[in-house]
């Protein structure tokens, strides 16, 4: 392996934005209620963001909450103790099948030498930073790399949802944030990397599906490109996932405004469990351009430019503790953990400089990392059926991109260098 980030070979169109490709259900009823459904999607997000603000204020909160009421009730008490897993039944088949359908839908989208990743696929932008852990936290939470005031190097990527490269204004309106701390010491839970410590995010509080199950469910579905019957069916619909959903998906303006959320949870040392969320700190609003008009394909990606060409960026990182078994499952990433039982705590401010990140060797640096989120210490193990899963998944993609680009996997420590 080099260490030679610009030995990189990979296609450099491969980020290049394109629309969604359409239904293949074998029905054209289906193919056209799939296919109408994104185009109405789409014309709403060039008017979301005079709508937006006034919902989220009014209602968003509120009816989160009675549609977290509504799963509850429907979920049976197994009177799991706190940070306490249990295995989904025929959990290894469901994995087996998440698996098989990404790599059969990576094969149906990508072609060698471009391969993108299965989910969080579309690269806004990745960004060096500086993850600076808080003194004076409780007690309780001193734990791993929480343990005490310390400051680790990292790789940020921000991300659109995927499995497609959209334009922005069509993907389906979250994003993803990937963190890489470097530096990290202690054994890790997978040793395919030594020193590194890996974070996820996404722009919902809530997973798009609440198990294992469920998500072979949606994957099956997005290899049709029609993930909106993994939602609505008369098997076994999700119709309050979809809303939940729904509720926090919208035109977003930056990156750097949206909150990101682990949405599963993690070992806070033994006998303790997390999620954690990074928060901007800034009240500021990228105007999206052009809009009621077809904004630029990559906007998001030019709003992180421009605001770093003139200053640095800060994100607050926030724990929430488990206190609550039922309320705030392990087993169930569709729940939405409720603040009144357990605030989310600051604990470390993500500092971003301002640089200059996009130009050709950095944006393919990108496609060289391997994030995982069992690139990580013992007291910070992933706990949860969705992270179990998640475990082979992430590792058995990355090995397959890696492969069809002919690229091969590079851990980074924080010196790379581009042009």
């Amino acid at each position: 392996m080099t260490n030679d980030p610009q030995s990189i070979t990979v296609d450099t169109r491969s980020n290049t934005s394109r629309p969604v490709p359409r239904a293949n259900t074998g029905s054209g009823l289906l193919d056209f209620i799939s296919d109408t459904g994104l185009m109405l999607l789409g014309l709403e997000r060039r008017i979301d963001p005079w709508l937006r603000p006034a919902f989220d204020a009014l209602l968003r909160d509120r009816i989160a909450q009675w549609v977290t009421s509504l799963i509850n009730k429907q979920r049976r008490n197994e009177g799991l103790m706190i940070a306490e897993e249990r295995l989904l039944e025929n959990e290894e088949a469901w994995t087996d099948s998440i698996v098989a359908s990404f790599t059969q839908q990576m094969r149906d989208l990508w072609k060698p030498g471009g391969y993108e990743r299965g989910g969080n696929t579309k690269t806004q932008g990745i960004v060096r930073g500086e993850f600076i852990v808080h003194d004076g936290l409780p007690e309780h939470m001193q734990r791993g790399i929480y343990a005490r005031p310390q400051a680790f190097r990292c790789w940020v990527r921000f991300s659109g949802p995927g499995p497609y490269i959209t334009p922005d204004i069509d993907d389906v309106g979250f994003m993803s944030i990937s963190i890489k701390l470097m530096g990290v010491p202690g054994p890790k839970l997978i040793d395919e990397e030594q020193h590194t410590l890996d974070m996820f995010g996404v722009s919902t509080p809530t997973f798009v599906t609440p198990d294992a199950k469920a998500n072979s469910q949606l994957q099956k579905w997005s290899v049709k490109n029609a993930q909106i019957f993994y939602f609505l069916n008369f098997r076994e619909s999700h119709v309050l996932d979809l809303i939940m959903q729904s509720l926090f998906i919208k035109a977003q303006s930056s990156p750097f405004e949206a909150p990101y959320f682990s949405c599963v949870p993690y070992l806070m040392g033994e006998g303790q469990a997390m999620q954690y969320s990074v928060w901007p700190t800034s009240r500021r609003r990228t105007p999206i351009p052009r809009l009621p008009m077809r904004p630029p394909d990559d906007y998001l990606r030019q709003a992180m430019v421009e605001t770093l060409s003139e200053g640095d960026v800060e994100l607050q990182v926030r724990v929430q503790m488990q206190t609550d078994s039922f309320l705030m499952p392990i087993e169930n990433a569709g729940v939405l953990w409720p603040e009144k039982l357990s605030p989310r705590v600051p604990v470390a401010t993500l500092r971003i400089p301002r640089q200059k990140f996009d130009s050709p060797a950095q944006m393919e640096f990108a496609k060289r990392l391997s994030y995982n989120p069992w690139h990580t210490i013992a007291e910070h193990r992933p706990l949860g059926n969705q992270s179990r899963a998640r475990k082979r998944m992430y590792w058995e993609l990355s090995q397959i991109r890696h492969r069809m680009n002919g690229v091969p996997h590079y851990e980074p420590n924080g010196d790379e260098a581009f042009e």
